[in-house]
């Protein structure tokens, strides 16, 4: 019997309610795990004494860490839930914000490194929602909550803008302390308020590595990693490295620069959910192909490198509204690729993907600067990789447009 109204399953009563704790879940996480970055100039630099090399691996070891750690996360959460999970990562975020804000007072610099080490596991937070949100919602509408919470990566932008605020305001340590105690709070809430789909209780739990190289073997775990290590590479790579790019290329001052970039994170991120929604409708695969379209496209018209303000901001604000798109369709797409218990360890192994595909572009962008002070050829590179990238789109299963919903 057909019907215009989309069928919902009863069971998923409270879905959107439990998918925006998960959100904040998120971002908190996000905020507790990028602690040291905003930072590490103001702060880190001085007080240790650090050179530029001592002063990215710091910067770097977290970030690291939080994208290899979301795969065993990712299984962790098919197998314990995201309830336990979430309370767990904000637990151990609370912790080691905590203990962070302690050895960053004692001027080791080799204990600073581990205290980040471990900081950075509370980033793999993400690979906790993945599975958690799409378990809440029909399989046609699983973009739409990948989507909604994918939006909890706005903790960085959080963190850029308070932390150095704070910080000046209330001091170093009481900074810390504030962040903690926000977070712990949190998990209190997560704890008694929060719930795990009826849809995903009662599973048979499977060991941990078995899971792991049962979706390594599925090729499509291995497109789905490539995509997303292009798209939100690319949305890491601009978010980080654009302040750098407007001082060299438009000579923007630091505030200005830094303005920028957080505009155009925030373009990002409100498009995620968007691309999530769009693949719900038009089926993943269309909405993805139209992502990577106009990145290659934006990529080479980037590269040209405009006078014009107006052409470049709308370049810029454009690139960041397709990047959130394509960010927010991947991930409604292992809703479809994966078998539902596998859902989380798909999610984990793509989302560590894109984390760790975040660092080639700055480091591409940075060495064809220095060789030769332009970026055309880092925008070409960018091109090319998103032509690879749709090109893979093209034979991923299941990414076709709904034929029901049930």
């Amino acid at each position: 019997m057909s019907t215009t109204a989309v069928e919902r399953d009863p069971r998923l009563a409270g879905q959107m309610k439990n998918v925006i704790m998960a959100t904040l879940a998120s971002t908190i996480g996000f905020w507790g795990w990028t602690m040291i970055g905003p930072l590490a100039k103001s702060y880190y630099k001085e007080a240790f004494h650090l050179t530029p090399g001592q002063l990215s691996a710091l910067i770097a070891m977290p970030v690291i860490v939080g994208s290899v750690a979301r795969i065993p996360v990712g299984a962790l959460t098919d197998k314990l839930g995201g309830r336990i999970m979430f309370t767990a990562m904000l637990v151990l975020t609370s912790i080691m914000v905590l203990v962070t804000s302690l050895v960053g007072q004692t001027g080791n610099y080799a204990l600073l490194l581990i205290s980040a080490f471990f900081l950075g596991i509370g980033g793999s937070i993400f690979a906790v929602g993945i599975p958690f949100s799409a378990a809440w919602f029909e399989p046609h509408r699983k973009g739409l909550a990948t989507g909604i919470f994918g939006m909890g990566m706005i903790g960085t932008a959080v963190a850029a803008f308070f932390n150095p605020r704070m910080v000046k305001i209330f001091g170093y340590f009481e900074t810390h302390l504030i962040i903690a105690g926000v977070a712990l709070v949190y998990a209190i809430i997560v704890w008694f308020f929060m719930k795990d789909s009826p849809v995903m209780k009662g599973k048979k739990a499977e060991p941990l590595m078995p899971k792991i190289k049962h979706a390594l073997k599925d090729i499509a775990t291995w497109q789905l990693c490539f995509i997303y290590g292009v798209v939100f590479g690319a949305f890491v790579a601009f978010s980080n490295y654009l302040p750098t790019y407007m001082s060299n290329v438009y000579n923007f001052d630091p505030v200005q620069a830094g303005t920028f970039a957080a505009l155009f994170a925030a373009c990002a991120v409100i498009a995620r959910p968007f691309g999530g929604v769009a693949a719900d409708k038009l089926g993943p695969r269309s909405v993805t192909l139209m992502a990577f379209i106009a990145i290659v496209v934006i990529s080479i018209l980037i590269a040209q490198q405009f006078a014009s303000p107006a052409v470049y901001y709308a370049l810029f604000i454009v690139m960041a509204i397709f990047i959130g798109f394509g960010t927010g369709t991947v991930f409604g797409w292992v809703g479809r690729a994966a078998r539902p218990e596998d859902t989380g360890t798909v999610g984990g192994l793509v989302s560590a993907a894109g984390g760790l595909g975040g660092y080639f572009p700055p480091l591409v962008m940075g060495a064809v600067y220095g060789a030769n002070a332009h970026y055309f050829w880092a925008q070409i590179a960018l091109a090319v990789t998103a032509a690879v990238a749709l090109a893979i789109s093209l034979f991923i299963k299941n990414g076709g447009k709904p034929t029901h919903r049930k």
